[in-house]
């Protein structure tokens, strides 16, 4: 290995803004389900399709309605 490498002419990694963190979330299995579903129609993996859908309503401000009874 060399002592000291030159790095001023390298390129920043364009892959580092679209970075994903693991996270544990409790989702109802009528709504995995669902999603599963859906998943195998498109032919993607369900967890790419939640976050897909995710993505797609934090890109577009979509705020949920909760109503609480």
């Amino acid at each position: 290995m060399r002592k000291e490498y030159d790095f001023s002419n390298s390129i920043q990694n364009p892959y580092t803004e679209k970075v994903k963190k693991q996270i544990s979330i409790n989702i109802e299995v009528d709504t995995i389900e669902y999603f599963k579903t859906l998943a195998k129609k498109v032919g993607i993996p369900y967890q790419n399709l939640i976050n897909s859908y995710l993505s797609d309503c934090a890109e577009k401000h979509i705020e949920p309605k909760v109503q609480w009874n």
